[in-house]
């Protein structure tokens, strides 16, 4: 017996995406995976110290034969966010995805961390997203009549990285906003979230280190900033799928 087949999945080909801080790492690994789909880019970064990865980052988007666009904003600036979503307006005239990906990873144990550097961490990690999600609701709202938002979280909202407080709490919240505006907003915009594993590695990993992580992972290997990449395509163009939180982490969560 042969099953009846019909894709309902969203074709992304020629729509809008703004993926914040995407000049670098995972957020670039997402725009360009938008951008390999056919997605035009709104690559953004927050400082000046990133122009010249950001101004890379669109030429590869365009080299795969999409728009690409680059806006700088500081995100704890409420001013800016908001001039961030006035300069996709002017430019694309809509938009269809919003991923929330710009983040600080902030450590010190929570003792020495002062209410200034909390606060500093909450704003990039949880409020600038809660922000950039209400202007991108409504300007999906307005212009695109349907879309999505994806955030991105990580282990982090599911284990206690003791000397990375204030981080963990922003990505806790980060899943429970994803919740809340996927509650609120359907059915025109879908909500979901992502949260990787080691995906990429950092400075504080030796290449031995990291391979020793990977082995004892369910899929003995780590991961790539395009894993999670593609993780976001499929929340992006996933018809029925709001209001989850995606692990891209090789079975880490399992052990």
């Amino acid at each position: 017996m042969s099953i009846p087949h019909h894709s309902r999945v969203i074709d992304l080909r020629g729509k809008v995406a703004l993926v914040t801080g995407s000049a670098r790492r995972v957020g670039r690994a997402i725009a360009l995976g938008l951008a390999a789909r056919g997605m035009n880019i709104v690559i953004h970064y927050g400082s000046a110290s990133s122009t010249s990865d950001a101004e890379s980052a669109a030429g590869e988007a365009r080299a795969l034969g999409v728009e690409a666009h680059i806006l700088q904003a500081d995100l704890g600036d409420l001013a800016q966010i908001a001039a961030l979503f006035e300069g996709v307006r002017a430019r694309f005239g809509r938009l269809d995805v919003l991923v929330n990906s710009a983040a600080t990873f902030f450590t010190k144990p929570i003792m020495e961390v002062t209410v200034d550097e909390w606060q500093h961490v909450l704003n990039i990690n949880l409020t600038a997203p809660f922000v950039c999600s209400q202007h991108a609701v409504t300007l999906i709202r307005q212009t695109a009549g349907g879309g999505a938002i994806v955030n991105i979280a990580d282990l982090s909202a599911f284990r206690t990285w003791k000397n990375y407080p204030a981080h963990s709490v922003s990505k806790v919240g980060i899943v429970k906003l994803t919740e809340l505006f996927a509650a609120s907003v359907g059915p025109e915009i879908r909500v979901n979230c992502v949260a990787p594993g080691p995906v990429l590695r950092d400075d504080g990993n030796s290449p031995e280190m990291w391979l020793k992580i990977g082995q004892r992972l369910p899929l003995q290997t780590t991961g790539d900033a395009y894993d999670v990449a593609e993780a976001v395509a499929f929340l992006a163009s996933a018809p029925f799928v709001t209001g989850v939180t995606l692990r891209v982490d090789g079975g880490d969560g399992l052990i």
